[in-house]
């Protein structure tokens, strides 16, 4: 394949998550001929020992082989936190590329996730309704389903792409927000017909004295005010591991999302059209979450409340 998309990396104190993560991006069909950057993020000023430790043996892993056929490595002195790794990690690849793919040292990725990725980059880069491709897919049913992907309103950050035009037209500030969700009928499409309060999310990122720091909700709110669209793979090509209290926004949890390696990505969708049957699905699964999590939070209050 020619003109293959550069792989941006950021790490920053989890060792072994990046360990599994690079052995998994080296195992992929296309890794030998990829260029890859990685961004590594500096202690905090009140780091710990063990976070000191712990991004000193980061930063010896990310040295340890030649996991693509060339790896750029930036080693941050302080700590600039993911949100602006990313912004500013993006902008500086897309000074020298038109596309990139972006991955996090939590995901294990499959042999087929660079494949699919720069396909997907090459099949609708001219094609200004598509803002991302994503790595990452949901449990849904997708029996019915003829093509090996699909398009949803609906962005992500488990592995994924981009590319240059669509990266620079972001408002990270989201100066724009009170114009875009005015009224009650825009909150709600925003949050997915209520399946998902991205809406609370948004306002704590931009209003909040303590912001959430997060890229990821501004990516979104660029993709919904513009109508955009995001293909997604089949079955998901990109494995969670950070849900075990690890990361700076990860719980605790014994989740980690699974995939089969054998899965790949063949037939593309020739319309570029949201996938309404999948969409419906997956608003249906996020609202059954989100009532599961009140139920268990009203069930913790009770419980300290003795009732």
């Amino acid at each position: 394949m020619d003109n293959l998309a550069p792989i941006i990396l950021f790490v920053y104190n989890r060792p072994e998550h990046t360990l599994r993560c690079l052995e998994s991006l080296k195992k992929n069909e296309l890794a030998n001929e990829s260029t890859l950057y990685i961004f590594c993020d500096g202690a905090k000023e009140n780091a710990s020992k063990e976070d000191i430790v712990n991004i000193k043996e980061v930063q010896s892993i990310i040295s340890q082989k030649q996991w693509c056929k060339q790896v750029l490595i930036n080693k941050q002195e302080l700590n600039i936190g993911l949100r602006n790794s990313v912004i500013n990690g993006v902008r500086q690849v897309f000074n020298d590329y038109k596309k990139a793919i972006i991955i996090e040292d939590d995901l294990i990725l499959s042999k087929f996730f660079l494949t699919y990725m720069n396909k997907g980059l090459e099949l609708f880069e001219n094609d200004l309704t598509v803002s991302q491709i994503s790595g990452h897919s949901f449990q849904l049913n997708v029996s019915s389903l003829k093509e090996d992907a699909y398009f949803l309103p609906l962005t992500t950050t488990w592995g994924w792409a981009t590319w240059k035009r669509v990266w620079d037209e972001v408002d990270f500030n989201g100066s724009d927000f009170n114009n875009v969700l005015s009224n009650k009928k825009a909150i709600k499409a925003f949050n997915l017909d209520n399946s998902y309060d991205y809406y609370s999310m948004l306002l704590k990122q931009i209003n909040s004295t303590k912001k959430i720091s997060s890229w990821g909700i501004m990516f979104w709110f660029h993709t919904f005010k513009n109508n955009y669209k995001v293909l997604f793979p089949k079955y998901t090509l990109v494995s969670n591991i950070g849900f075990d209290g690890s990361g700076t926004h990860k719980a605790n949890s014994t989740i980690e999302t699974k995939f089969n390696v054998e899965n790949k990505v063949v037939l593309f969708p020739e319309k570029i059209e949201v996938n309404e049957m999948l969409f419906l699905q997956l608003k249906k699964q996020l609202r059954k979450q989100e009532y599961s999590f009140k139920n268990k939070l009203i069930r913790f209050y009770n419980k300290l409340a003795g009732k």
